[in-house]
């Protein structure tokens, strides 16, 4: 078993233990930190462990005992990565003799000197007319159930239970599930949390590596939707990340650890923790699902209150981020940091993109500040943040579109959110959101779902047009490709910009209708 890490020291660090914690121990010491631990040597006891080895007959072993049974698992022509993704694989379901009849094949070809499993082969998997499939390296035993207790009709191992025993430190737990995950050909699982507590059990083999991110790390890891299927999956591939539709990942690494695993070994993964495990060829592998004692006390009538306050936490953070930015603005009006892609402030907190601003661009800077911090103040308006007003942000070079747009805007005076985005020159707005999508990507998500008005809505979208006129195709899509890469779900914030267009017109047009018989209700605003 060894360690590696190349995160921030600030970051939880995975624990280590070579002794087995008591029950009491688990509960007070270790589970309430939401920190990886692992527990070396803590099934050698099993009989599992003893009897499961596929190099001491291991796998006769399993052949004779649950070999009639019948099992569910993943196929994949992506093989060796299994992506959780359904569009990704498919389950398919194979006596589990058969499975371990490939992994004996596989066994008796190392014993020959010869590699079983070709990374060239990208062929399409057929079954034949046998029952067996080709290329059987691309299937993989992946969560098989042994226990599932809410819903027993599912579970398709239950004879291999009593080989397999409950940790002393889990006994006052209720278990969700115990599952079996076996691999014939070197496997990884591509990048993901669970919502419940882990506890990995390495059996047999190795895990040459597993990563594990913790939840503070999500927005490096670029998530699915929470509105689609395999939310709890990243979308990025590690091996050769797009840096141009994922800018964030170039970080990721920084938030990582890395631990492997052998017999005998286990791993407790708490929810919300990503990991990506790689597995040697022949690795077997139980693990245990339990729900934690906060998900256990949520009261579904709370659910709105939580996520509020979840929001606002977020929300904070990046507001302490903020509070750095005016040491920055004065290290580019030093010119200290002009040359730097990347720039450093004090707390440790690293700020991208920001070298697209230039030296003489203070307002660009400020305005990021302001945005920040109105929307801020929209979302917590209890608490305040002293920021430079709006209206005393001077605007360089005339925006020739002002006078075709004013007198068709309500009173900006009484949106300063809109105000702002108004006084912006196109590009600098650019490099506003660019910065951030970056270093704000929560707060920007507010920004256009939660706080943007009609009228902010509508002048956003027409300085995203005038945006358009002045920068190549390949830059605006780059540009689109960061700031809705912000949203979970991409389709809702087109959504609100365009509600809110609609909205506007509509307000628009009703006020149109007074105009002719009141006069003017559009004036000078600003």
């Amino acid at each position: 078993m060894s360690l590696s890490s190349s995160s921030a020291a600030s970051l939880p660090r995975m624990r280590m233990f070579d002794k087995i914690p008591s029950a009491e121990e688990f509960i007070s010491e270790i589970e309430p930190l939401n920190v990886p631990a692992v527990f070396s040597g803590c099934i050698k006891n099993w009989k599992a462990f003893s009897q499961w080895n596929p190099s001491n007959g291991g796998l006769d072993y399993l052949q004779e005992k649950a070999g009639s049974s019948t099992v569910e698992a993943m196929l994949s022509q992506q093989a060796p990565v299994f992506y959780g993704d359904i569009r990704s694989h498919e389950r398919v379901s194979l006596p589990f003799s058969t499975f371990i009849g490939y992994c004996k094949d596989n066994l008796c070809d190392r014993c020959d000197g010869e590699d079983s499993f070709l990374e060239s082969k990208k062929h399409t998997l057929t079954e034949s007319h046998t029952g067996q499939f080709e290329f059987p390296e691309q299937i993989y035993l992946a969560q098989v159930p042994i226990l599932n207790i809410e819903c027993t009709e599912k579970v398709q191992l239950e004879c291999l239970r009593e080989d397999v025993e409950m940790p002393p430190f889990l006994e006052s737990k209720t278990i969700s599930s115990i599952n079996l995950w076996m691999n014939s050909a070197q496997s990884r699982s591509s990048t993901h949390y669970d919502p419940h507590h882990n506890l990995l059990c390495i059996v047999s083999g190795c895990k040459q590596a597993v990563v594990l991110w913790p939840p503070s790390a999500c927005p490096f890891l670029y998530p699915r939707p929470i509105y689609g299927e395999a939310s709890n999956h990243s979308t990025l591939d590690l091996d050769e990340p797009n840096f141009c539709a994922h800018p964030r990942a170039e970080h990721s690494d920084e938030y990582s650890q890395k631990i492997i695993l052998h017999g005998g070994d286990a791993l407790f993964i708490p929810e919300g923790w990503y990991h990506q495990v790689d597995s040697e060829t022949l690795t077997i592998a139980v693990n245990f699902w339990w729900r934690s004692d906060m998900m256990s006390g949520l009261s579904d009538h709370m659910d709105s209150y939580y996520l509020r306050r979840i929001l606002r936490r977020l929300i904070d953070k990046e507001m302490n981020q903020l509070l750095h930015l005016p040491s920055l603005v004065d290290d580019k009006i030093d010119g200290n940091q002009s040359d730097q892609p990347n720039t450093r402030v004090p707390g440790g907190v690293q700020l991208r993109q920001m070298s697209v601003l230039h030296e003489t661009d203070q307002l660009a800077v400020s305005a990021l500040q302001k945005l920040v911090s109105l929307v801020h103040e929209r979302v917590n308006p209890n608490q305040p943040v002293n920021s430079t007003p709006a209206n005393n942000l001077a605007v360089e070079g005339k925006d020739e579109s002002n006078e075709i747009m004013k007198p068709d805007l309500f009173n900006l005076k009484d949106d300063p959110v809109a105000l702002l985005l108004w006084t912006l020159q196109p590009l600098a707005l650019r490099c506003v959101l660019l910065a951030m999508a970056h270093n704000f990507p929560r707060t920007l998500e507010a920004l256009i779902l939660l706080v943007l008005s009609p009228v902010g809505a509508e002048v956003l979208t027409r300085k995203f047009e005038e945006m358009d006129q002045l920068i190549g195709e390949e830059d605006r899509s780059q540009f689109f490709q960061i700031f809705y890469g912000v949203f979970d779900n991409q389709i809702a914030a087109m959504d609100a910009l365009l509600n809110g267009k609609e909205s506007f017109a509509r307000q628009l047009s009703v006020a149109s209708g007074i105009q002719e018989c009141a006069g003017p209700v559009f004036g000078s605003t600003f």
